[in-house]
């Protein structure tokens, strides 16, 4: 859809809609964005000189016309009847010299203000196309591979676990669900993304009660199970407190609510961070669930990137969750699309109702790559025979699926696959 931008300069695609009536079109939209955005505004301006425009004024580089629509995305009561509405894909051009490399700018500058313009029934940003100059941040500390070293899993899927019930559990009572699920076989463990010091579980305590467990488990078996702590806080400080009681008693990864603690308190954290970073990205939805409206994850995503994200939640196959399957696979490839090097990949986290039985699907769909990270809640805890099952049948339903075995066909000598295909493929 749009080619490398050129050194000293961001690109960024918008999806458009304007009704098609007198004076309207997605061109001179385009344009009306390029110019709010950089150099102009609604009159022509003194000051407003070619000098200027040349140096940092924004331009229209390329518009894909789509097919039209019928409704608006936006409400507009005061339409004619039958107007139809015009949709495109603009790339507009910023030069870097006007943005710089700053998140907090590329924002305001490219995003902020263009959900306001006059005349739209509908924007959404599509992707930032970013110069080698943006690499100057930080990126993954450990991303794909420091993941894989730190589980203890060369090759294959890392499978993965959560604390069930999300919320409730002492600490006592979270460090014997952890015992189960590291005796189960997980390569993982996770706090809920809503659990992060509340009263009945201050994080302290938590990890006093956990690390312990986790070492045991070492000694006993030689893996230690990798387990992210929540340590999310809108106070930068607070957080950075947060990580160093996990870090000081031998923990070695955090789930970050990264829409709540921001873009400042997640550059914050990667700089004094050595912990893995597991981006949780509760809240999204609100930037994207409108066709019409918001920022597609592909854009969304390189942001986090290149603050530091090493592990990022992506939804699944039949999720529980609304998402449609077509919108989990673009974003589990865009995890795995390089940036500016293969390092800057983040490990893509398939979640959200999995318990096996979309393996074989998920594996199709994905390119056959195995590097992905599958995370069960209730398809591991909520298994006829336990958790250790649970555990079992997930990665019976991986080599089934890495195999070409239908998953019928390979529960019938495998008990445990079996089972979970009785309970949860009714669904």
């Amino acid at each position: 859809m749009q080619s490398r931008a050129p050194r000293h300069e961001i690109r960024v695609t918008y999806r458009l809609e304007v009704p098609a009536v007198a004076g309207a079109s997605l061109e001179a939209m385009a344009a009306k964005i390029a110019s709010d955005q950089s150099t102009g505004t609604f009159t022509e301006l003194p000051g407003e000189t070619a000098e200027v425009k040349a140096r940092c004024a924004a331009r229209v580089v390329g518009l894909t016309e789509l097919e039209s629509a019928e409704t608006p995305g936006f409400p507009r009561p005061g339409d004619p009847d039958g107007t139809r509405y015009l949709r495109g894909d603009a790339v507009i051009a910023y030069p870097l010299e006007a943005v710089g490399t700053d998140i907090a700018a590329l924002m305001t500058i490219t995003v902020g203000g263009v959900y306001s313009a006059r005349g739209l029934s509908g924007v959404r940003v599509m992707d930032f196309d970013l110069p080698p100059e943006w690499a100057c941040h930080p990126g993954p500390q450990f991303g794909i591979s420091g993941s894989r070293a730190l589980m203890g899993v060369p090759a294959g899927p890392m499978i993965a676990s959560i604390i069930k019930p999300a919320l409730g559990l002492t600490p006592a009572e979270t460090a014997e669900v952890i015992g189960q699920l590291c005796a189960a076989g997980v390569d993982f463990i996770k706090d809920d993304e809503k659990l992060m010091s509340p009263g009945y579980s201050p994080l302290e305590e938590r990890v006093a009660a956990i690390m312990p467990v986790i070492d045991a488990h070492e000694q006993k078996s030689g893996k230690r199970v990798l387990y992210a702590f929540g340590i999310s806080s809108a106070d930068p400080d607070q957080m950075m407190r947060n990580h160093d009681i996990v870090h000081a008693a031998g923990g070695r990864a955090a789930v970050i609510n990264i829409n709540s603690v921001g873009y400042g308190g997640m550059s914050f954290l990667r700089k004094r961070s050595a912990l893995c970073l597991h981006a949780h990205r509760n809240g999204w939805d609100i930037l994207t669930r409108h066709p019409a409206l918001g920022m597609e994850f592909r854009a969304y995503q390189k942001i986090w990137r290149l603050l530091g994200v090493d592990q990022f939640q992506v939804n699944g196959i039949a999720a529980k969750y609304w998402e449609p399957d077509e919108s989990f696979v673009r974003s589990f490839d865009d995890c795995l699309t390089p940036i500016f090097s293969e390092a800057d990949r983040a490990l893509p986290v398939v979640c959200s109702g999995q318990w096996g039985g979309q393996a074989p699907e998920t594996y199709a769909r994905t390119g056959r790559r195995l590097d992905l990270m599958y995370l069960g809640g209730g398809g591991i805890h909520g298994h006829p025979m336990g958790p250790a099952a649970g555990v079992t049948a997930i990665r019976q339903a991986w080599e089934a699926a890495e195999r070409g075995i239908p998953l019928a066909e390979f529960g019938e000598s495998h008990p445990e696959l079996a089972a979970s295909l009785a309970k949860f493929g009714k669904g």
